[in-house]
């Protein structure tokens, strides 16, 4: 049997798709700054790409895994701190001190997942807020380190080869290759055995452990690796803005990562990306609401988890999908 040149055409399409989109978002993506030339603009778009970093890897372990972190603000605090102290000590430059400070965290993250993830639901919640509330604590009360409410300023931009991204327009090619490299890499994996078994996981731990997961071994991974996500994020925010304070990662930045998870999509990669987007605009929006954020960052958790459970745009989706497959059996229907 002949394959036409059409069908070779979409039988290597359906095979790389994966690895095409990522390409054509790059393409996308590299239009942004020669047509959005207001830095404000562009600034926005690099605070989008620096938590879209951080709520990849949680979304690997909220949406992937099934679990619960409402502590991720800590790793995202620590990352940022500890790139500021490296550099502006004159210890490491920039790209090392992001590298050791990712590397400190998955040993953090280690350390704190391997007694921790023994607890399941609210009680797991309760841990990781907790971790976050010592985080935040010891940002503002260590100040003969952090500068505690203070903060740390002076801290240098990242740079390659004399090359400073220190200008929006260069900082946004940085910052959103690194959330197209987060991506690809979240994707394989999910599409990896070790993906297969977090899903199993999620659904149910009796049933992955019977069908050979090791529950703990791969809660903890997917832990560690959400905190390198959440600490290199930290590091970028730091040298993006070149000042720190404590109060970017107290409990409520927690809880609006754990928010763009959910409105994004839990599990969903490319959702991720539409949830961090619109949690970080919607206060630009709705300045006229602002001492009402808190109140409506919960009420929209709770109408989403209330009636699109999977979060807005995986339920969005799924609904879409149910009405054309009802529509596509009704016209099968008429036609028989």
């Amino acid at each position: 049997m002949r394959v036409s040149r059409g069908q070779r055409l979409w039988w290597f399409i359906r095979r790389h798709h994966t690895g095409l989109t990522v390409w054509l978002a790059a393409a996308l993506l590299a239009l942004v700054p020669l047509v959005v030339r207001n830095p404000y603009q562009l600034g926005l778009l690099n605070l989008i790409g620096i938590y879209a970093v951080a709520v990849l890897g949680l979304n690997l372990f909220i949406g992937y895994a099934g679990q619960i972190s409402l502590g991720h603000a800590g790793f995202f605090g620590l990352g940022a701190y500890g790139s500021a102290l490296l550099t502006v000590h004159g210890w490491l430059p920039p790209w090392p001190a992001l590298l050791v400070t990712a590397a400190l965290m998955a040993g953090a993250a280690l350390l704190l997942g391997i007694p921790t993830l023994r607890l399941h639901g609210h009680y797991l919640a309760m841990a990781t807020l907790g971790f976050n509330y010592i985080v935040h604590l010891i940002l503002v009360q260590w100040d003969q380190v952090t500068g505690g409410p203070s903060g740390i300023s002076g801290i240098p931009p990242l740079q390659v080869a004399g090359f400073a991204f220190d200008h929006e327009a260069r900082f946004f090619y940085l910052v959103w290759g690194v959330v197209l490299i987060g991506v690809t890499l979240c994707l394989n994996l999910m599409r990896s055995g070790v993906g297969r078994g977090l899903a199993a996981l999620a659904q149910d731990e009796v049933a992955a452990a019977t069908l050979g997961v090791n529950v703990r071994r791969e809660k903890v991974r997917v832990f560690v690796l959400s905190a390198v996500f959440a600490s290199v994020a930290g590091s970028l925010y730091a040298h993006y803005y070149s000042y720190v304070n404590p109060d970017g990662f107290g409990i409520f930045k927690s809880l609006d990562l754990v928010i763009m998870v959910v409105v994004g999509g839990l599990g969903s990669v490319w959702g991720t990306l539409l949830g961090v987007t619109f949690v970080t605009l919607l206060p630009y929006y709705l300045e006229f609401l602002e001492a009402f954020f808190d109140l409506i960052h919960g009420l929209i958790l709770v109408l989403i988890l209330m009636f699109l459970p999977q979060g807005l745009v995986t339920g969005l989706w799924d609904h879409l999908r149910l009405a054309w497959a009802k529509r596509r059996l009704a016209a099968k229907g008429g036609t028989s």
